[in-house]
């Protein structure tokens, strides 16, 4: 039940968090233009805010299982009792970043982690909206004892339970190219200049970086690197994902490693392919199974980079939609309730799957939209509208459905008419 409680809770954050993420985006968008050197392609920001909209249902829903609870270590190992105080807030937040430094640097290093965080940096831009390139596919929570030290404290679970969020929300700004080296500050907190490093694919700076809100981690653990003026980043991950798909993208790291494991002919291999260093394979396996690598930083074409204008605001119509679809689950999670809450978030992961489809231009994908038409009415026929939308807003159901129709005929337009043309406006956007 409390759980249950803070996923609530958790929803009415997220509520007023998303508004101000996106505010920031278009801020960023304009300034871009103004500036004349736009780092914000559309295409690139609606697939981040997608991936972010897929993680931030599976947190609301809570989807995934903490195997050491922090409240357990507190209860069994603090030393002292400690309540709620400023003290006790600064202690969690030192100690989540901490916690942060670690889990951050592991996922950088072991082969299997690695999945969980490919998505961040599969973005090939570096922006706002890539910020919330977050993993959806982190099903257990195994570092929680990285938090010993604010547990051994005695530092409230509550306490922990409204930092984590906080300290997460904070490492927003620093995801941009608009913002230069920022004089004493780069010696203490993490900048927009430590982070483009992290975010470089340039051998120089692959692997550095790894703090979350104070760079001190880094320089005391032999990670940092400073950004050179004559190595200019260059974003992305070595192996591109190719998709505008952040479910795809969530899970492609994984299906290379089982592909490994089952290919590989020594055991050990198979084992230990798991927990080697990112990005190992087995020998002679670049040659046996390629995978599209990039070997030049300064000489690969980016994916995706040329649409119609009637694609990009499709879908940025669709991300808004689906963003309005978000708030109202986040909004009425109490009242939509068990076990009607995860139906919801299977919708929405389906309607962002449909429609990353049709922006990856697959001629299949008017097939996920007629899946998510048909989910959509049985949904409704099952509820008797649309989870309660018509209390808030007479013919909600009514709208929802027209939508779908509308979706729907959208996305037979394009596979049928516009992917097949070949002489189409085109907007490198």
């Amino acid at each position: 039940m409390e759980d249950y409680v803070i996923q609530e809770q958790y929803g009415k954050i997220l509520i007023i968090a998303m508004p101000v993420f996106l505010l920031l985006i278009v801020i960023e968008k304009i300034y871009g233009y103004y500036k004349g050197v736009d780092h914000a392609p559309l295409m690139d920001s609606v697939s981040s805010i997608s991936s972010g909209m897929t993680n931030a249902v599976k947190d609301a829903l809570g989807l995934s299982i903490t195997i050491l609870t922090y409240q357990w270590m507190v209860t069994k190992l603090a030393l002292f009792t400690m309540e709620a105080s400023v003290l006790t807030f600064v202690i969690a937040f030192i100690a989540i970043d901490f916690y942060g430094y670690w889990n951050h640097r592991w996922a950088h290093q072991i082969n299997f982690l690695w999945n969980k965080h490919a998505i961040h940096h599969s973005s090939e831009e570096f922006n706002l909206s890539c910020a919330l390139r977050q993993s959806v596919s982190t099903f257990v929570n195994l570092f929680t004892f990285l938090l010993l030290p604010a547990a051994v404290l005695g530092v409230p679970a509550i306490v922990i339970a409204i930092t984590l969020p906080i300290q997460f929300f904070v490492q927003f700004w620093y995801h941009t190219r608009y913002i230069n080296k920022m004089g004493f500050l780069e010696k203490i907190i993490v900048t927009p200049s430590h982070h483009r490093v992290h975010h470089a694919i340039n051998p120089e700076y692959m692997d550095k970086n790894h703090s979350q809100v104070f760079i001190v981690w880094d320089k005391w653990f032999g990670t940092f690197q400073e950004e050179l003026p004559e190595v200019p980043a260059v974003f992305g991950i070595t192996r591109p994902a190719e998709t505008w798909n952040p479910i795809k993208i969530n899970f492609q790291h994984l299906w290379v490693l089982i592909r490994d494991a089952w290919h590989a002919e020594n055991w050990k291999d198979k084992f230990t392919i798991w927990f080697k260093p990112t990005g190992w394979r087995p020998e002679g396996f670049d040659e046996k199974y390629p995978i599209h690598k990039i070997d030049n930083v300064f000489n690969f074409e980016k994916f995706g980079t040329e649409n119609s204008n009637k694609l990009i605001y499709w879908s940025l119509t669709q991300m808004l939609v689906t963003l309005l679809f978000i708030s109202y689950l986040f909004d009425n999670l109490a009242k939509i309730g068990l076990p009607n809450i995860f139906i919801y978030g299977a919708f929405v992961f389906v309607t962002i799957y449909s429609y990353t489809e049709l922006m990856d231009k697959n001629k299949y994908s008017f097939l996920w939209e007629a899946i998510r038409f048909i989910f959509g009415i049985a949904i409704i026929n099952y509820c008797g509208d649309w989870f309660g939308l018509n209390t808030l807003i007479p013919f909600g159901t009514y709208i929802v459905m027209t939508y779908l129709t509308i979706s729907l005929a959208v996305s037979i337009y394009f596979v049928t008419f516009e992917f097949r043309t070949q002489n189409q406006p085109i907007l490198n956007s």
